[in-house]
């Protein structure tokens, strides 16, 4: 299995800011699925562009807590303690790898730039003390898991989103990373957010990164594959998607990160790799023909990025060999679109609590209006450039959409690693 790796130094270029930066936006419902003129690129690229800006436009002028809404599940109490960091560290970890390619002129090129400059300055004011919109770091057992986004964003375009940034600010977020430590994560997905920010700072320098918490994350993940590209989450199975949300995607850059360290965990890491490749070919199976999928289990309401895993494996070109990167296209533009509609935007283009419109009923008690910009994440494959296989190749069904009209399909079966 290969892994081609796109990321680039970015240089620091001025883009003003702008007031009404969705006058390009397309409606969901009138995008042609074909991939003529790139059609669905360009698709993907104004859905992530009308997710992304809202958060990054608003802290780049010390805005968010005074423009984004907090809206929590009616179960819940406040969350407005922890939803701004929830909103900007999730918001990185999809879309890290789209701002990593390179500078072009092209329309795409200037929406990326764009969003680029946007994330320098709402980074800076994040860290700084004396900013308004300083994220909490330091209170709450939350921010453990948003610090552990907001790394993983870093560590997927780390020459774009972390090389460039000046020392001051580099300097503050290692600091609110650190302060994390006064908190300990739970005996769950947890521990990965814990070893995902260490990894980052061992990958950044720092000389007093924690190990143990790292090697305690690799040994009870270990521990809680119970087979067929399946963990546990914690002692117990959970039939949900926290194996795309969480465990799968950052255990593996855990391991990546440890692995260039000391290669005594290449055989750690070769073995996650294959059982989130296995994971990612049930994911493809169980889109249906219609481009719909099980609403099981928790956190529903970050609606796509119960896909994740899917789209990693095609941003790092180590999908399954019966699945084309062509039918993973198809089936992602199709769950998008059903999915990302308006009625789950509020009128200023603000995420609503819900799956398939506002259904605050059936957000989670950990929810908030930041929890949800974890939808990001299926938008993976934007990484790639414009003519990768991915989006140049000739459209194809995907798995259940051949099957239910009578095509031929290989037959599944589990695998024992």
């Amino acid at each position: 299995m290969k892994r081609r790796n796109f990321i680039n130094s970015v240089p620091l270029i001025a883009v003003p800011l702008v007031s009404n930066p969705l006058s390009w936006f397309t409606d969901n419902n009138e995008v042609d699925a074909s991939v003529s003129d790139n059609s669905v690129r360009s698709y993907w690229v104004d859905t992530l562009y009308k997710i992304s800006h809202p958060v990054l436009y608003n802290l780049a002028n010390n805005t968010l807590v005074k423009n984004m809404p907090n809206e929590k599940a009616p179960s819940y109490g406040l969350r407005k303690n922890v939803t701004y960091l929830e909103a900007f560290g999730r918001t990185m970890a999809g879309l890290a790898p789209w701002l990593g390619l390179p500078d072009d002129d092209s329309a795409e090129g200037k929406k990326r730039e764009e969003l680029k400059e946007l994330y320098y300055k709402a980074i800076k004011n994040g860290v700084n003390p004396s900013s308004p919109d300083y994220l909490n770091f330091r209170t709450e057992h939350q921010p453990i898991v948003d610090a552990a986004f907001l790394a993983q964003g870093l560590l997927r375009a780390p020459k774009a989103l972390w090389d460039t940034l000046d020392s001051i600010t580099k300097k503050r977020l290692i600091t609110e990373f650190k302060a994390l430590r006064t908190r300990k994560a739970f005996n769950n997905n947890w521990l990965i957010f814990t070893a995902t920010t260490e990894a980052f700072l061992h990958y950044a320098g720092e000389d007093d990164w924690d190990k143990e918490s790292i090697d305690k994350a690799i040994s009870s993940f270990k521990e809680w594959y119970v087979g067929d590209g399946n963990y546990s989450d914690g002692p117990h199975f959970a039939f949900d998607y926290y194996n795309s949300y969480v465990m799968h995607p950052m255990f593996v850059e855990v391991l990546e990160v440890m692995k260039d360290f000391d290669n005594s965990y290449e055989e750690d890491y070769n073995t996650a790799v294959k059982r989130m490749v296995r994971y990612a070919e049930l994911q493809e199976r169980m889109i249906s023909p219609e481009g719909t999928f099980p609403v099981i289990g928790r956190s529903i309401t970050y609606r796509t990025a119960a896909f994740q895993v899917l789209a990693m494996a095609a941003q790092r070109e180590i999908l399954p060999e019966i699945v084309s990167p062509a039918q993973v296209r198809c089936a992602l533009t199709e769950i998008t679109k059903n999915l990302l509609v308006d009625d789950v935007f509020d009128d200023n283009d603000w995420l609503l609590l819900g799956f398939r419109g506002h259904q605050p009923e059936i957000a989670d008690y950990y929810t908030s209006t930041g929890s949800l910009y974890m939808t990001t994440l299926s938008f993976l494959p934007l990484g790639l450039p414009s003519d990768h296989e991915f989006w140049s190749a000739e459209d194809e069904e995907w798995t259940s959409k051949k099957a239910w009209q009578g095509k031929s399909v290989k037959k599944d079966y589990k695998v024992k690693y």
